[in-house]
């Protein structure tokens, strides 16, 4: 893969959650200067969730249809054009209206960016975990520099400045673009070898819905899973840090640094499911994922800390799995769309995810019942994976083939 191009692919994911994450913070500020609780502040950011969902689709197939490399020139430029409107808002509708386009704009880069990432390659593990990182260093980062920004400056801020550096870096984008070649135009399918092999026989067709049910239930459950983890995240850690923070820059840091380092698990879980088998390791981290989950949400204080941290370290690290498994079973011509679906539904959890946090705090539910919710998405996930394929279905069909 072209090593520059890798690189803005990274910027992009960093920045997708960045911005998708900063409210979540700068929520944590506005009580003075907008009326409304916690619970209701924070339902402003459910037309973004639903944006950054149901965005997807349309930008898959703009993906695969038109420029992977041209959706990404607009991904760039247009979230920072949105955040900075977003810091201009004067009333609880505009902040809504303004998150509603960033999310809109955020939902370019997992259909489009993923599948630049994957494209012409077999061995995607490693690739997808680095890329993950920089992905959850977006998410780390977004919580320190909301809080950073609102505190020094103000909540405005922190949407401006992030705002100004992704116009600026979508600009040296379009710019460096125009010496790769032209990879991203995706050639016609050929009666794709795959796609012949995976409908040649109804027990191949059995298995391709198979597959199709169970990562399409797994990218909604987990999806569900990352988002209200990341989402509630800086709350969980007000609540039940207690006296260890004092301020929201300090929540901010805290959830910066817990993030921070959980994000490097998909580097190594890229690495070993390039090495073992990837159902394997999946179904592992699903089942890990149980108890941890369960824990978070029941202790506070430095245990909290702790348990969060094995908790992201195992969430996350199921990333780049997911991602491959989708990669091994989709031929490349179809990849955008098949993202864009998978990600309308992961991604479709986080406007879940934010009127059920709401909902369960302003009613005296808590984080107990929140997290033992996502314990129970894990285990029927885990359940689940365990009738997958051990290969992928155009092997597996072949080798149904030659057994008959």
């Amino acid at each position: 893969m072209n090593r520059q191009r890798f690189i803005f692919l990274n910027l992009g994911h960093a920045y997708d959650h960045l911005f998708m994450l900063l409210f979540p913070t700068v929520v944590l500020t506005l009580h003075g200067q907008f009326e409304g609780s916690y619970s209701e502040l924070l339902l402003l950011a459910t037309p973004g969730f639903v944006a950054f969902a149901v965005g997807a689709i349309p930008a898959g197939w703009l993906g695969d249809r038109w420029s992977r490399s041209g959706m990404m020139a607009i991904f760039f430029i247009g979230i920072g054009v949105a955040s900075i409107l977003t810091g201009l808002a004067r009333s609880k509708t505009e902040i809504a209206i303004g998150l509603f386009f960033i999310g809109l704009f955020a939902s370019i880069y997992h259909p489009v960016g993923i599948a630049m990432v994957v494209q012409g390659r077999d061995k995607v593990g490693k690739l997808l975990g680095i890329n993950g990182v920089w992905g959850n260093m977006g998410i780390a980062a977004a919580a320190f520099v909301a809080a950073a920004l609102g505190d020094l400056i103000s909540w405005r801020a922190a949407f401006y400045i992030p705002g100004a550096v992704a116009v600026l870096t979508g600009l040296v984008y379009v710019w460096a673009a125009r010496s790769w070649p032209l990879t991203d135009k995706i050639a016609e399918p050929k009666k794709d070898n795959m796609m012949a092999a995976i409908t040649s026989s109804p027990e191949a067709r059995q298995a391709m819905w198979r597959v199709i049910a169970i990562l399409g239930m797994a990218a909604l459950l987990v999806g569900l899973v990352f988002q209200t983890s990341t989402i509630a995240l800086p709350k969980v850690f007000t609540e039940g840090l207690g006296d260890v923070t004092s301020s929201a820059l300090e929540v901010g840091g805290m959830v910066s640094l817990v993030v921070g380092v959980a994000a490097f698990a998909q580097i190594a879980a890229g690495q070993m499911i390039d090495k073992f088998s990837i159902k394997a390791v999946w179904i592992g981290a699903l089942f890990l994922q149980v108890p941890l989950l369960i824990v978070v949400g029941m202790i506070s204080q430095v245990g909290l800390l702790i348990a969060a941290f094995a908790a992201l370290v195992i969430i996350f690290g199921e990333i780049p799995i997911q991602d491959a498994l989708l990669a091994r079973h989709t031929p490349d011509h179809l990849r955008s769309r098949i993202y864009g679906i998978k990600f309308a539904l992961a991604l479709g959890a986080s406007a879940m995810a934010v009127p059920i946090i709401a909902g369960l705090h302003a009613t005296g539910g808590g984080f107990e019942w929140l997290f033992g919710m996502l314990a129970a998405c894990a285990m029927t996930v885990g359940l689940a994976a365990i009738w997958l394929p051990a290969r992928p279905l155009h092997l597996e069909a072949a080798a149904n083939a030659n057994a008959d």
